[in-house]
């Protein structure tokens, strides 16, 4: 498991407002409020990854701020870039206000005032999103530039915008599963994605170092299969050819970053997600070739012979076991990628 849990239950209520600000207060310094003090609710994990700072949330509708006097007193020299996922925010910086929806990212400077307000959205629902903080020193961008981008509405629905909010989306889904010693190098991705997209919106691709390009290129190669396990024909020369970039070269990335060959971590991933669906309670009805198909492996019988070399049963004898044992209160362990 990665990450520290707060639940506002675990905490007697005069003083869960207080708990909450002193948990914040660890990766961003700002003032908040909430007319919700008294019956405060909220739930995060804080993950520590070096020193990039990922902030899944839910909490009840609250204010934060930080104003010229507290910038003053300290300035810690951070960005904090936000996720939005359910409710309704408001954003005031550098003298401009901007509404957020469900989907929309923003980012502040530590350094510069802002008024961010947290608003429950029509159905009453409580708000959640996702915060990403960072020492500003180590983006590769002049300041001036991401100065452009502070307050504003940005894209994530597409290109690298959507493979930071991919990532930053699954860590949390995939919490319970990571080490600890996964921390550094999810930080270093969380980075690398962060400073291409930022180079992405401002035109400033040239900023970045070639490490960072090649590390943001694997991101997209590895999402790009990953949502394409379904296809059978979803093969070596398709992935190369999909990012413009030679068989070998494609080759070599893997070999570099995930020590084996492509062919072989397509059907491990293709394996696992089946292995996922096997011991599911909710698919028991489908057929075992169905699921197989599913994940682009249509062959039983090679399906058959790969999940028994690769899990030491065949697979109906494990969706016998796992749905057996989840009848009797225990869900079976199943690991996955960070998506």
């Amino acid at each position: 498991m990665i990450g520290t849990t707060f639940r506002s239950e675990n905490v007697p209520a005069g003083v869960r407002f207080d708990a909450w600000r002193e948990l914040l207060d660890r990766s961003r310094s700002s003032e908040s409020s909430s007319d919700h003090a008294t019956d405060f609710w909220a739930e995060c994990r804080l993950m520590e990854l070096g020193p990039v700072t990922v902030l899944p949330l839910s909490c009840a509708p609250t204010r934060y701020w930080r104003d010229a006097q507290m910038i003053r007193r300290s300035a810690p020299e951070r960005f904090h870039l936000s996720l939005l996922l359910q409710g309704d925010m408001t954003l005031v910086c550098d003298g401009r206000a901007e509404t957020f929806r469900p989907g929309d990212l923003h980012l502040v400077d530590s350094s510069r005032p802002y008024d961010l307000r947290l608003a429950a959205d029509h159905h009453g629902r409580v708000i959640t999103g996702i915060g990403v903080d960072l020492p500003k020193v180590l983006l590769p961008l002049p300041p001036h530039r991401i100065r452009e981008l502070l307050g504003r509405r940005l894209p994530g629905r597409e290109g690298v915008g959507a493979l930071l909010t991919q990532f930053i989306t699954g860590l949390e889904r995939q919490a319970d599963s990571l080490q600890s010693t996964d921390a550094p190098r999810l930080g270093t991705v969380v980075l690398d994605l962060l400073s291409a997209w930022f180079a992405q919106l401002l035109d400033a691709n040239t900023a970045l170092t070639p490490e960072t390009q090649r590390n943001v290129l694997e991101e997209h190669i590895l999402t790009f299969i990953r949502q394409n396990l379904h296809d059978p024909e979803l093969t070596p020369p398709v992935i190369a050819a999909a990012h413009h970039i030679s068989l070998s070269y494609l080759h070599r990335v893997f070999r570099r970053s995930q020590g084996e060959t492509v062919a072989a971590w397509i059907r491990g991933q293709r394996l696992e997600a089946a292995r996922r669906d096997l011991a599911d309670p909710a698919l028991r009805g489908t057929p075992i070739y169905a699921i197989a198909a599913r994940w682009g492996l249509p062959r039983a019988s090679d399906f058959t012979r790969a999940f028994l070399a690769a899990y030491g049963s065949p697979p109906s004898e494990f969706r016998h076991q796992a749905l057996s044992a989840f009848g009797h209160g225990h869900v079976p362990e199943t690991c996955g990628a960070v998506v």
